[in-house]
């Protein structure tokens, strides 16, 4: 047997040594990301990173967020805020961070789950506990005397979402694109206030103003699960709510914020949206809770739809803050656009 030297054994026992301080230190080196979100998926984010932190791809990631406005949002990232992970309220949105080359083009390519669309929701009407205002079509909303809430749609993207699904709606039911964009008119001039986000339009509308609060239905039902006073009402056309997230490209730490923007659509973790009142886009997840998002005698329609055309037209034609019809609504009821 060849001999075995004292400078060996040193070595040997230096090693036993090293190597177990070495892993230690490893397994203690945290990567913290920065998510950056449109106001209201907040509660859900709470217990969802959580529960990506307990698992192996989440160990030793931590977090810091920031919620507001989804536009407002994607403007303070173009200005320099960091973000590893986006979740903004609408494609919109998203584009302008491609557009600053902070987001890949292929954020939403056929090879990523529902094309970067994380969430779905869908426009519906918060009222007052049983509908003193009998509140249940877009019509409804122009009758003399009703008091409407609803954000921005030049900071809020949920705003913007609402926005289309009235016009959509009254287009669905047959109305000329010139009688809907009337009728818009019209609903804003009952429009007493509007918030930067959707969020904090819910809190307005919670603390006694407005009759109707047009909102995402997650944020409804959230607001009602926690037992706020109010109750909530699909109207029979409402627009489906596409919420779209992905990775930066700016990203210090692009695996673990791969790793978690997979884990947002594992069924644990769409189970938890749900849980906050999300539709899941998650088919099997989805059926678990049918129960509690009607589709039924709902005629639910895109932002694609033919007459919409989709958000590279709608976002020019309604919402450009110089020559949109928002803008020149917003000039009319006395609005900002800015």
């Amino acid at each position: 047997m060849p001999r075995i030297t004292r400078p060996l054994i040193l070595l040997a026992i230096a090693l036993l040594v090293a190597i177990p301080a070495i892993a230690a230190s490893a397994a203690s080196k945290s990567v913290k990301l920065t998510l950056v979100a449109y106001s209201t998926p907040k509660t859900s984010y709470d217990q969802i990173i959580p529960a990506f932190e307990a698992t192996p791809a989440g160990s030793g990631v931590t977090f810091g967020a920031s919620y507001g406005a989804s536009g407002t949002q994607a403007a303070a990232i173009i200005a320099g805020l960091k973000a590893d992970v986006v979740n903004l309220s609408l494609q919109p949105d998203m584009t302008s961070l491609v557009n600053a080359g902070i987001v890949s083009g292929k954020w939403n390519s056929k090879s990523h789950v529902n094309r970067g669309m994380v969430t779905n929701s869908i426009v519906v009407f918060a009222v007052r506990p049983d509908n003193p205002k009998k509140i249940r079509t877009w019509d409804d909303l122009l009758k003399k005397g009703v008091d409407v809430i609803t954000p921005n749609p030049f900071t809020s993207g949920g705003a913007r979402w609402n926005v289309m699904a009235a016009y959509g709606a009254w287009r669905e039911a047959g109305l000329t694109h010139k009688k809907a964009v009337a009728k818009l008119t019209t609903l804003f001039q009952h429009v007493s206030v509007q918030d930067t986000s959707a969020r904090n339009a819910l809190q307005t509308f919670l603390s006694g103003k407005g009759d109707v609060l047009l909102s995402y239905e997650n944020e409804a039902y959230a607001a009602k699960k926690l037992g706020q006073p109010l109750e909530y009402h699909s109207p029979k056309r409402t627009i489906l709510i596409e919420n779209p997230v992905a990775v930066t490209t700016t990203s210090a730490n692009p695996v673990q914020a791969k790793a978690f923007l997979d884990y947002l659509f594992t069924p644990k973790a769409q189970a938890l949206f749900a849980d906050n009142g999300y539709r899941p886009v998650l088919p099997g997840v989805f059926k678990k809770y049918a129960s509690v998002f009607p589709t039924k005698k709902l005629a639910i329609f895109k932002i694609t739809l033919p007459i919409l055309g989709g958000w590279a037209k709608v976002q020019p034609q309604f919402f450009d803050p110089k020559t949109g019809i928002m803008a020149k609504i917003e000039a009319k009821v006395g609005g900002v656009t800015g």
